[in-house]
């Protein structure tokens, strides 16, 4: 092993000028490859929290487990801004085992085979050091209420019932909302006629309601599965300018979720670059292909259904995995559905929650007459089982850093 521990920047450097560069990410070896080196839990990008360790002075003491030759030593070390930790593995066979304490926001796991020319391999895990129980909730497909309320020329916003349903909510139970925005309800209707007369009141209730990209519109289905990332960057900043515009800097959130939660995989950066923290979709597996999941290749994508969230290091953007839809789940199964996620250490931490506006508007084909109560429904949950309001883009995902 390392004759002393290293900072996370020495080891890199080290590794660069070695025959073999240890990269950091997922592991070479495939499952079935008994003689491979690899990290198995947790995985790279894995955000960790106080359910998935022991708090310890000054830091998180986890667990990890991988395979290896099974006659030889392994040695784990974790490497941060500050000094490494390296302990002896427990062998099993194939299998290793150890215990090491995470003290930065972000640590590499270095795995090593023997001595310090032995196989290598390293990932990347993030402490959510802060965390605490939190929920958001976010609302998708929105142009409905902004035409009704450019139309009927309110005198409040909040005459109009959708936004006064928000704030009603808000008022009982804190939540709040970010609602993201079309640019246009694809007839008369786009986002330069909105008046900014309303300013004062969006920047007066900025700190529990946000607007934030979603879509130039509804259709086409998918519109930015192929897009160049220019295109969906285009979108995204004439949406925001016009949030600017009417609403005030303070109400503009940078998006969470975009229409169909999918864009290319090159998209990731140059939304990170224009202010996108966090990303959410379902991560589902329909038939044979993941959908709802930014194009995210099916080894990650299988991990986010069943954890809060991922970071991808490239883009700097973390993945959440959204736990309810609430359009699509009857009401008398909303309650059991939050039970037993709370019930899951790797998905009861943040609870994810939205819903699509269009649902709320007696005119749409699918209204549903009991929406509200469904959103109420899991919002009380939220409060009574001591989860905090937040919004997923400030901070470390809603928390602070």
């Amino acid at each position: 092993m390392f004759a002393q521990p290293i900072t996370r920047r020495r080891f890199l450097q080290a590794s660069a000028a070695t025959a073999g560069t240890l990269a950091v990410g997922y592991p070479a070896g495939g499952a079935d490859d008994p003689g491979s080196l690899r990290i198995v839990e947790p995985v790279h990008g894995a955000v960790l929290n106080r359910h998935h360790g022991r708090a310890v002075d000054g830091g998180l003491k986890i667990r990890v487990v991988g395979a290896a030759p099974a006659d030889r030593p392994v040695r784990v070390e974790a490497i941060g801004e500050g000094r490494g930790g390296s302990v002896a593995a427990v062998r099993n066979g194939a299998e290793f085992e150890a215990e090491i304490v995470l003290r930065d926001r972000e640590t590499d796991i270095v795995a090593t085979v023997g001595d310090t020319a032995g196989p290598r391999e390293a990932i990347r895990v993030v402490w959510d050091r802060n965390s605490r129980p939190r929920y958001r909730f976010a609302v998708d497909d929105n142009s409905f209420f902004l035409r009704d309320i450019w139309q009927k020329q309110y005198d409040s916003l909040f005459d109009c019932f959708y936004l006064a349903m928000y704030r009603d909510l808000h008022k009982k139970y804190g939540a709040k909302f970010v609602l993201n925005i079309y640019w246009t309800t694809a007839d008369e209707f786009d986002l330069t006629k909105f008046p900014d007369r309303y300013r004062g009141e969006w920047r007066d209730n900025a700190d529990w309601l946000k607007l934030a990209f979603h879509a130039h519109a509804n259709d086409p289905p998918r519109p930015y599965f192929d897009a160049p990332p220019e295109q969906v960057i285009a979108d995204f900043e004439k949406i925001r300018e016009q949030i600017n515009r009417f609403a005030g800097e303070a109400t503009y959130s940078p998006t969470t979720i975009v229409h169909w939660g999918v864009v290319r995989p090159s998209a990731w950066k140059p939304l990170a670059e224009h202010g996108v923290k966090v990303l959410s979709g379902y991560f589902q597996k329909q038939r044979d292909e993941w959908v709802v999941n930014y194009r995210m290749d099916p080894t990650r994508s299988e991990y986010l259904s069943r954890h809060d969230a991922l970071k991808d290091f490239p883009s700097g953007i973390v993945f959440s995995n959204i736990d309810m839809v609430c359009n699509t789940v009857p009401l008398d199964r909303i309650v059991p559905q939050l039970d037993e996620i709370a019930r899951d250490p790797n998905q009861a931490e943040i609870i994810d929650l939205m819903t699509h506006e269009q649902y709320f508007w007696p005119f749409y084909s699918n209204y549903l007459p009991d929406h509200r109560q469904r959103i109420e429904t899991a919002i009380r949950w939220a409060t009574e089982h001591g989860y905090e309001p937040v919004f997923l883009h400030e901070g470390f995902l809603g928390l602070p850093v």
